[in-house]
């Protein structure tokens, strides 16, 4: 028998729960993600609630994890399908960000729980949630940095997703397109400051100041298992 890792959870387990959380949204949009949305969620989907509450120890604020994954979840397998030939890299990075704001089909959803990870007690979550989106994205796209660049990438795109997130929310235009174009212009802002570091790297005149920054960053290697700390300095 294989032993189970901390991230997976059985199927039996995540069945119960995409019942409690198809249960619970339609009690989002009156309550948020509250104790009152998953005590009714319980109740609507006959659940024993002490078997609800050790499937999610603290209930709607685990549900509302549950469905940020569930957005990650069909934004891959929309990846696995869509024929992304031809495109600039910069474009694939946009599809992927538009393929997870489509998969979102319940706005109101999405801002209560952008309030519920907005108080510091879940911050912390609401960070990790956002983290764990934009490495789908990455690693989905075929990114094999092992070096800083693994952590510079996810930070850079976890600023441009969550910028991109409160516009949508806030955007009524037709198919969502001020949204789209304002994701183009976030990805271009970040094209351009990684020309700028490019080409401060190749000035013979500045070169020499990054000289112990740049031997500080190569130390810095990705997390070798997904239960890492957030990065390790190499022995060498």
């Amino acid at each position: 028998m294989t032993e189970q890792t901390a991230t997976e959870q059985p199927a039996a387990d995540t069945g119960s729960i995409d019942a409690l959380l198809d249960a619970a949204l339609i009690h989002v949009a009156f309550d948020g993600w509250t104790e009152a949305t998953f005590a009714a969620a319980v109740e609507d989907c006959g659940m024993d609630p002490v078997l609800a509450r050790a499937l999610c120890p603290r209930g709607a604020v685990d549900l509302a994890l549950a469905y940020h994954r569930r957005g990650d979840d069909q934004m891959l397998e929309r990846l696995k399908t869509a024929d992304l030939t031809g495109l600039r890299f910069r474009d694939k990075i946009a599809a992927a960000v538009r393929f997870r704001l489509e998969a979102s089909d319940d706005k109101e959803a999405v801002r209560r729980g952008v309030t519920l990870f907005s108080l510091p007690v879940y911050a912390a979550d609401g960070a990790k949630a956002i983290w764990g989106t934009v490495d789908a994205i990455w690693t989905a796209l075929g990114d094999t940095s092992e070096d800083i660049n693994w952590y510079s990438k996810r930070a850079t795109l976890s600023g441009v997703y969550s910028s991109t997130v409160l516009f949508w929310l806030g955007d009524d235009s037709p198919g969502h397109q001020a949204t789209w174009d304002f994701l183009d212009r976030r990805i271009d802002n970040v094209m351009q400051f990684e020309k700028l570091k490019a080409d401060v790297q190749k000035n013979p005149l500045l070169k020499p100041l990054l000289a112990g920054p740049s031997w500080l960053a190569d130390q810095i290697r990705r997390p070798s298992t997904p239960t890492d700390l957030p990065g390790r300095r190499t022995s060498r």
